[in-house]
């Protein structure tokens, strides 16, 4: 009966080791497709330190689960304790991680607000200076995603560093509309944007929009993150058990 118990318990762990293994894959994926993507999406990551540093622990989380559920794996099928012991311990410490970071997340979520990103970009956006990393960021996302400013294109008549140096345009050359919503695009009217015409704008903001065009990946990156803690908790409950039951 314990030898029936052993062998089902190894078989468990193997299961719950190889989807730690699937989980690790997923996020290394996951890592690597937002610090690549060539979409826009690394740049909207790069303007706040916060998320580009978090695109880069999702990575190295990716990469350590990989290789521990692979490790747990053969731990489990070879029955090695010193092998479970050691996938115990790492597993135990990327778990604490984890849940330090879904906490930290949910603590500094403000800084993620509308109102937060409007008043760093009145406060920072210095136009078409592509020097200044902010302000190219920002150029950036606007082209790639066919919007203007957080909230529209209001949010530069209060943007004193923008009104300094372009005092003559209304908006800057990112919002207005392009044949192709690329830096080489070309406009379907510079200067009738520039002046204030409507139509030759992208009128609607840049957090709506990439909100609603990220908004997907985030319910799935939470299900995912949930799904991997989970599968995390039961993993640890098996390597001690069957660590317990190896003579």
């Amino acid at each position: 009966m314990e030898g029936d118990c052993l062998s089902c318990m190894k078989y468990l762990m193997f299961v719950f080791n190889f989807f730690i293994f699937l989980g690790g894959a997923c996020l290394l994926g996951v890592g690597i497709w937002v610090i690549v993507d060539p979409t826009g999406f690394r740049e909207i990551v790069a303007a706040n330190p916060l998320l580009f540093t978090g695109a880069y622990i999702m990575l190295a989380m990716g990469a350590m689960l990989f290789l521990l559920g692979f490790l747990g794996c053969c731990g489990a099928v070879r029955e090695n304790k010193c092998l479970l012991l050691f996938f115990f311990m790492f597993i135990l410490l990327i778990f604490l991680a984890e849940l330090s970071a879904a906490i930290l997340a949910f603590i500094f979520r403000e800084n993620l607000t509308r109102e937060f990103f409007t008043k760093e970009l009145k406060k920072h956006y210095q136009g078409n200076n592509e020097t200044d990393v902010f302000s190219s960021t920002w150029n950036s996302v606007m082209i790639t995603f066919g919007c203007c400013g957080v909230n529209g294109p209001e949010d530069f008549e209060t943007a004193p560093h923008f009104r300094l140096l372009h005092s003559d345009d209304v908006v800057p050359e990112a919002c207005c509309q392009r044949e192709l919503q690329t830096r080489d695009g070309a406009f379907v009217s510079k200067e009738d944007c520039l002046m204030g015409k409507d139509m030759y704008q992208n009128r609607q903001g840049c957090y709506t929009v990439i909100l609603n065009s990220s908004e997907t990946y985030v319910y799935l990156a939470g299900a995912l993150a949930i799904g991997v803690l989970a599968i995390e908790l039961f993993a640890m409950i098996f390597a001690m058990c069957l660590f317990r039951g190896i003579q």
